[in-house]
């Protein structure tokens, strides 16, 4: 879970709280039928409270339902694979741009185009450097 960098409106929390807990009805049901059951008994008791004006109350429920989903979450969550926390986060290491510097030239012959591009867009960005910050001077020693 993200935490809120703005302000968070009364919908946001209620739409947070209830994929929350039926993330946490994924982590305790294996069977569908048997989740999809649970899921509507939770989407009823969302939907029975819909109306209510009062936004104290409203505030009310929405840190009792926060306590609820404490106190039922599941002891090993289920996590997306690819997702933080997940067995498959972070196994692709993607390696940084200047790797490509170090190629041997002909292994940078095999793609013309793509270098030529490269070199290019490199020149650019070092006049967009020099254009923001300035030359750089040699530093003494």
């Amino acid at each position: 879970m993200s935490l809120p960098t703005g302000l968070v409106s009364h919908t946001q929390k209620v739409k947070s709280l209830y994929k929350q807990a039926l993330r946490c009805l994924e982590s305790w049901y294996d069977r569908r039928e048997v989740y999809r059951y649970h899921a509507v008994l939770m989407r009823n008791r969302f939907d029975l409270n819909k109306d209510i004006k009062d936004m104290r109350i409203a505030k009310d429920l929405i840190a009792q339902g926060e306590e609820e989903l404490f106190k039922k979450q599941h002891w090993l969550p289920r996590k997306f694979p690819h997702s933080p926390g997940g067995v498959a986060h972070g196994r692709e290491v993607i390696p940084p741009d200047w790797v490509l510097d170090y190629w041997h030239p002909l292994e940078k012959a095999q793609y013309p185009e793509y270098f030529a591009r490269r070199e290019q867009r490199k020149r650019e960005y070092v006049k967009l450097w020099e254009k923001k910050f300035g030359k750089s001077e040699a530093l003494p020693h």
